[in-house]
């Protein structure tokens, strides 16, 4: 029997909310295909919204069980991403459970990766107002035969680059790889990883880089510091940003809250969730689908004094850990049946991490115009102001992709 290898697997979400916007669904480099089987490609991709949903929404009450007080943010969409493309090598067991966890034991393996690959060609489009790039790269070992199918597969499905790695000099990967990922972040993401673990003989790389304007920007002349309440006995000042307008919100009487949902350019949007005080761990334990909906039914256009907290956040992860909270454990263990990837080893996942940021300022795009004046209707306007911690759900509306999900409780990060 052959010694377990390690599969280190990184996973980056990175958010930079300087203002935010949208992707439109042409699909670049697919002139072959006709449109009955792009049809057929966001039918998929629409196929794998509401699991992602019920995936970030379970890891998330997860997340904030075990640390109530800290801030947490992720991106549903890039950790599901990234272990669907690992399906492309796991069978039996191991293939079940990770479909399993990630709530897409239903959906066909051909669609799962159609849906996938209909998903990264659409957010990986943009314009003058958005920057989407969903990316993920293979560093193998140079020892390594993986099997050329799945290689073919994860490039065609998953645009993912494979990259010859030499493992056994740990800290030349460790350079090669951190300096893959800054330079296509463009310096966003600098040490992502700082050990390479004995035995690690491939790497996965994912990671999610967003840049947008948001459609009605911030004032800079308007902000000012305001004390934010981390707790009754923890206020912390921060620069508070304005802006009056008019926006779609919801009062939840049912579970205390106030939801405002900012869009960004495009078809992009960031729901606001502000809890009533003292109300916060209710709203968590009813995140779901249906509360969702519900929301989404309440929403009316009204003029809101929007007041919201300049920050600049960043959760890391070990996703060994929390995906144990969703059932995925096997691929972690020295019988991970990933054969199809390296055939005749016992090939297991070593290491996992997540990061994301995420920035929220008044700011678009870099050298981006202002929105100008908007002409808003003689009424009182309702104050909608985030002085307290408060949930952030950024979602691509045209498939309705959760792509972050986070709980802001100290916008100074601390």
């Amino acid at each position: 029997m052959n010694p377990a290898l390690g599969l280190g697997l990184l996973l980056a979400g990175l958010l930079t909310a300087e203002g935010l916007l949208k992707p439109r669904l042409s699909l670049k480099n697919q002139e072959a295909a006709s449109q009955a089987q792009a049809q057929k490609g966001r039918a998929a991709a629409k196929q794998l919204s509401r699991p992602n949903m019920d995936f970030g929404f379970k890891l998330y009450k997860n997340l904030a069980s075990a640390s109530p007080s800290k801030n947490i943010l992720f991106s549903p969409v890039s950790i599901s991403m990234a272990f669907c493309m690992l399906c492309l090598g796991a069978q039996n067991t191991t293939l079940a459970e990770i479909k399993q966890g990630l709530y897409l034991r239903d959906v066909p393996e051909q669609e799962l990766h159609e849906g996938f690959h209909y998903l990264i060609q659409s957010l990986n489009q943009g314009d003058q107002n958005l920057h989407v790039s969903l990316k993920t790269a293979l560093f193998i070992d140079q020892r390594l035969r993986p099997e050329k199918r799945f290689l073919t597969s994860a490039k065609n499905l998953y645009s993912a680059n494979s990259i010859p790695t030499n493992f056994q000099n740990k800290d030349n990967a460790r350079k090669k790889i951190n300096d893959y990922i800054s330079q296509n972040t463009q310096g966003k993401i600098n040490t992502l990883i700082k050990n390479i673990d004995p035995g690690t003989v491939m790497l996965l790389v994912n990671y999610i880089l967003f840049r947008a304007r948001w459609k009605h920007e911030f004032d800079p002349k308007l902000t000012k510091d305001e004390d934010f309440v981390v707790n009754e006995n923890k206020p912390v000042k921060v620069p508070m940003m304005f802006h009056g307008g008019t926006y779609e919100v919801a009062r939840d009487d049912q579970l205390s809250c106030t939801v405002l949902a900012m869009p960004y350019h495009s078809n992009i949007t960031a729901l606001l969730v502000l809890p009533g005080e003292g109300r916060m761990r209710q709203v968590e334990e009813a995140l779901g689908m249906d509360t969702l909906d519900r929301w989404k039914n309440l929403m009316m256009r009204r003029v809101v004094d929007v007041s919201v907290p300049r920050f600049s956040i960043m959760g890391t992860y070990d996703l060994k850990k929390i995906l144990s909270y969703v059932g995925i454990t096997k691929i972690f263990e020295e019988n991970s049946e990933l054969t199809k990837i390296v055939p005749n080893h016992s090939l297991k996942v070593g290491e996992a991490v997540h990061k994301a940021k995420l920035k929220m300022d008044e700011k678009g795009t870099e050298g981006a115009a202002g929105s100008g004046m908007e002409t808003l209707p003689m009424e009182r306007p309702l104050v909608f102001k985030l002085n307290r911690p408060f949930l952030v759900i950024i979602v691509e509306n045209l498939m309705s992709t959760m792509l972050f999900l986070g709980k802001i409780t100290n916008p100074t990060g601390t």
